[in-house]
């Protein structure tokens, strides 16, 4: 709701997309309502502000080991989520913690696997790269190896006739993996309900895509898959292509490839300056004129929905929200050593000092 008490609707333009063997039509505008807008904007600015505060903590070496932090991407989760069904499913890559608190995880139980703590979402044995909640089959630490599974899930929606689809994630320093065309092929030949979803951020650790990938046309890679360019810094055309592509695979119509074009703000990771390979004014640059928050208020205010008041709210209120995360995973306890055997395995057979116990909560999911 605005400032001014009032719920508003407005028709607002989209980035272009590109098609690879498809007609289409994908709407060219999008309908957007107050409430849509808020929400939207509001997951964005807790994920940004979340991943600063991370970022601090390592610093502080209150968080160790690998972290890859979501800052600049946050409209690419917030867009595909804003279009998915209960029913339907993701799976993503290491760059996880945006992903996990649109999926259901608080923002204390990302910050609390961060830093190794008994209420992380994984109680604190995943840390940085594996995190899960429902329907979320987390991160894989593995370059590409998420892109196989998730054709398994998409199988098992298929299987279980539950009209679900899988979103699988993958970033271009990934599309090389020959694990990806494999999956490709199976999907084809099953036409499995997959949307398999390049984001490419343009550099894969220290190397520019043009140096890695004879085709950047990351969205035609599929070949005999037909694919969607979309401009994935503008959260309206993110959940307008993925509003397509859900009901396109949900009809029977097999896997489709999407490239979700997006930038990173930090480096690849914690141990990256991300300054080497581009310079500090490209970087700048990006965020001046393309920031997916910014692009977002400016299309929510031009359009009557929201105001700047509304903002500035919701800028406060992800400062509070995450500040109050953050208390909570530097006071909260760690593991126990015992857990480093349970939720090891599961299954008819005996493994000498592994829980046997199928019934695993996810802490901080809701």
């Amino acid at each position: 709701m605005t400032s001014r008490g009032m719920s508003t609707t407005a028709e607002i333009g989209l980035s272009p997309y590109k098609l690879h063997k498809l007609d289409g039509p994908i709407a060219e505008t999008a309908t957007v309502t107050t409430e849509e807008a808020t929400h939207m904007y509001r997951q964005m600015a807790i994920i940004r502000r979340m991943e600063t505060t991370a970022s601090n903590m390592y610093k502080e070496k209150v968080i160790r080991g690998f972290c890859h932090l979501y800052s600049g991407q946050e409209a690419i989760a917030v867009g595909i989520k804003a279009a998915m069904q209960p029913q339907d499913s993701v799976i993503t890559a290491y760059r996880v913690h945006g992903w996990s608190y649109v999926m259901g995880v608080t923002p204390e139980a990302v910050l609390s696997e961060l830093t190794g703590r008994r209420n992380g979402c994984a109680k604190g044995k995943g840390g940085s790269m594996h995190m899960y909640a429902p329907n979320f089959y987390g991160g894989n630490g593995i370059v590409g190896a998420q892109v196989p599974l998730g054709g398994g899930v998409a199988f098992a929606h298929k299987y279980r006739e539950d009209n679900g689809v899988c979103v699988t994630l993958y970033g271009d320093g990934a599309a090389n993996q020959g694990q990806v065309f494999e999956t490709y092929n199976i999907a084809a030949l099953w036409k499995l309900p997959c949307i398999f979803i390049c984001e490419n951020n343009q550099y894969g650790m220290g190397t520019a895509v043009e140096r890695s990938s004879a085709s950047t046309d990351y969205y035609a890679r599929g070949d005999y898959i037909p694919g969607i360019f979309v401009d994935g810094m503008d959260v309206l055309s993110v959940r307008e292509a993925t509003k397509w592509a859900l009901e396109y695979c949900r009809s029977g119509n097999g896997p489709l490839v999407m490239e979700m074009k997006t930038y990173r703000y930090f480096g690849h990771s914690m141990s990256d300056p991300g300054t080497s390979y581009r310079t500090r004014d490209e970087v700048q640059e990006v965020r001046k004129s393309r920031d997916p928050l910014l692009l977002l208020k400016s299309k929510a205010i031009d359009n009557g929905l929201l105001s700047e008041a509304d903002i500035t709210a919701m800028d406060k209120e992800a400062r509070k929200i995450v500040d109050k995360a953050q208390e909570v995973a530097r006071a909260a306890p760690q593991p126990d050593l015992s857990e480093c055997y349970t939720e090891v395995y599961t299954g008819p057979y005996e493994v000498k000092g592994a829980d046997q116990s199928i019934n695993v909560s996810i802490p901080g999911s809701h």
